[in-house]
């Protein structure tokens, strides 16, 4: 593990501007019945609205929606359904000083979502659906490029890498070049090296150990490892709810490597350990 400086950018979301010089909290909301950690808990409107109130409390300076389940094995979910989940949540949370992502791989939703009120594209298809590419130069929104294997009912049986490190980069590298080639704006790229999707634990906390190397592709980058199953696996197999502390530690040193932001379920306890690492940073040096 290295050590890198948080990058001296800032991310244009629409009528806000997000520093990324400083980590930045993503809240995960998602509006699904079936996600791996939530499911169901926020699946209605109201639920969804007093979440995502109570995680911009906590702390969170993003809310990350989503109407699509991406955990292993999960179903597809129609485009109309997926829809119908998230948009009266973004119209509701719209009046609110938070900016908005939406985390899903279909265009006809992003569309949707973004004349509701939201702001950033969450993709962990990295833009491969039908016209996606050309959905996101016309919008000309940030957009987040995952990295994965397959689709979530087969990803599993992808995660045969040389290097994992290298080959997340140079599979990325590739959706990047695709990105800019349609004209999305190098400006508006993060890039989310994909924890938990194609990858074994062990491949997982390679990956973590050498987050810094992301870095070296010049794209400010997201961490979302939150309550995922390696988690779960280095504390002996405890549910995911019970996985906090540990999604906290990963995050931090995904922010200490570089990470600007992080997707996560529990917002107060990464909050509280974002501004100790702050603390410890202003006060660095002194005696």
């Amino acid at each position: 593990m290295q050590l890198m400086p948080l990058p001296q950018s800032q991310l244009s979301c629409g009528r806000f501007t997000l520093d990324l010089s400083q980590p930045q909290i993503m809240g995960i909301l998602n509006v699904t019945p079936d996600s791996f950690s939530d499911g169901g808990l926020h699946y209605q409107k109201d639920q969804a609205i007093q979440r995502a109130i109570q995680m911009m409390e906590d702390g969170a300076s993003i809310i990350d929606i989503g109407g699509e389940s991406t955990r292993p094995n999960a179903s597809p979910v129609a485009v109309e359904e997926e829809i119908r989940r998230v948009i009266p949540v973004v119209e509701a949370l719209s009046r609110y000083d938070v900016v908005m992502s939406i985390d899903t791989s279909q265009p006809e939703v992003i569309r949707a979502a973004i004349q509701a009120g939201a702001h950033i594209w969450n993709d962990v298809r990295a833009l491969t659906r039908p016209h996606a590419l050309e959905t996101a130069s016309e919008l000309n929104i940030p957009v987040i490029l995952m990295h994965m294997r397959g689709e979530p009912t087969n990803m599993n049986q992808l995660d045969q890498y040389h290097d994992v490190t290298e080959d997340v980069m140079l599979e990325l590298q590739q959706r990047l070049d695709q990105a800019l080639a349609v004209g999305i704006r190098k400006e508006n790229i993060i890039i989310d090296p994909g924890f938990g999707f194609a990858k074994n634990a062990q491949q997982n906390f390679q990956l973590l150990n050498e987050f810094w190397k992301l870095n070296q592709m010049g794209y400010p980058i997201l961490s979302g490892l939150s309550r995922k199953r390696f988690i779960g696996e280095a504390l002996n197999g405890v549910p995911a709810p019970e996985r906090a502390v540990g999604s906290v530690m990963g995050h931090m040193l995904s922010i200490q490597q570089g990470a600007s932001i992080v997707r996560v379920h529990d917002v107060k306890a990464t909050h509280d350990a974002i501004n100790v690492w702050k603390m410890m940073q202003k006060n660095s040096g002194r005696g």
